[in-house]
């Protein structure tokens, strides 16, 4: 078996022409009220980001979680966190798998040597005796879409980094360990907002740790845009709006799939689900014109394996119908 591709994403499976269900994007562009926040804040791009804008965006981070803004770092999107994570020098890293993959790629880069936990079944995190001084999880888990308690986290080994992208889209965040000052939480804005293209994240933890990861980065490390978005995405409006949203969306997909027969559904708690097909389901899907995320680079999956993200009922709706006709052909 070859080693799997640790650096492919779903845009590479999301061709121009084919209707995107590969990205887990959440919503293909920013909400109206969004883009209106961040076209007011056009204006100021002749300056550099202020610190005053840094400052005010720290702040509404820290509100939304309990936190002081000493224990956060903002971050040029989640994917500039995985690569920030080699400064904290583990002996050896531990990566619980199927997962997102980039954190593995930075290790690896730096030369730290990364054993991988694997999980099967339902995917749920039960024992484990890697030894390692720095564990990474994401939860909800990118691509499996499970929620882990958060009780079974706080088993895993050494130092504990959660990528909690997808937590935002979980109505009432059960499990987040955001709260936890001996936890390391990576989140990302980019998903569940539709700013992909603007990059939007960052890490809460204790102050040390974030001034480790912090050292070394360059003058402006996040933008006036993305600080602007940062502030406007932690505002108690927004969180509302965007659960009641996630609920919905994700309660139709799961029962939509269901009704398909000889499908394997993983059951959904992030905007994406994975389900289990039969081989050549996902170029079967592309010949019709759907874009489906493969899984064969995630470390414990194979070609039966695919990531659909979780769109409105009536778009979902292209998904199952092109899927029910492709599993009947290949029957």
């Amino acid at each position: 078996m070859t080693s799997p591709d640790l650096r492919h994403h779903g845009d590479v499976d999301a061709a121009p022409g084919l209707a995107d269900f590969a990205v887990n994007v959440r919503v293909p562009h920013p909400p109206a009220w969004l883009r209106e926040r961040l076209a007011a804040a056009l204006g100021d791009l002749g300056r550099y980001p202020s610190k005053q804008a840094e400052e005010r965006a720290r702040a509404a981070v820290a509100r939304r979680h309990g936190r002081s803004p000493d224990e956060v770092l903002l971050l040029n999107g989640a994917a500039e966190g995985f690569a920030l994570l080699p400064k904290l020098a583990p002996r050896r890293a531990a990566i619980v798998h199927p997962g997102f993959t980039e954190p593995e790629v930075a290790f690896r880069d730096a030369g730290i040597p990364v054993d991988h936990v694997l999980l099967d079944g339902d995917f749920t995190l039960s024992g484990t005796a890697v030894d390692a001084d720095l564990t990474v999880i994401g939860n909800p888990t990118n691509p499996t879409s499970v929620l882990h308690p958060s009780a079974a986290l706080k088993t895993l080994p050494g130092k504990l980094v959660v990528d909690e992208a997808f937590m935002d889209a979980v109505p009432g965040e059960p499990e987040s360990l955001a709260h936890d000052p001996d936890v390391l939480v990576l989140r990302s804005l980019t998903k569940t907002w539709g700013l992909a293209g603007l990059r939007a994240g960052y890490f809460l933890g204790d102050p040390e740790t974030l001034q480790r990861l912090a050292h070394g980065r360059p003058h402006w490390p996040v933008g006036s845009l993305t600080l602007e978005a940062i502030t406007a995405c932690c505002e108690p409006e927004a969180l509302e709006a965007s659960h009641r949203f996630a609920l919905e969306a994700t309660e139709h997909a799961a029962y939509a799939l269901e009704q398909l027969q000889d499908l394997v559904v993983v059951p959904p708690k992030a905007p994406f689900v994975l389900i289990r097909v039969p081989r050549g389901t996902r170029e079967a899907l592309r010949d019709k014109g759907i874009a489906a995320r493969r899984c064969d680079t995630f470390p414990g999956l194979d070609d039966t394996y695919l990531r659909v993200a979780i769109r409105p009922p009536e778009e979902f709706a292209v998904f199952v119908d092109a899927l029910r006709v492709v599993m009947e052909e290949l029957a």
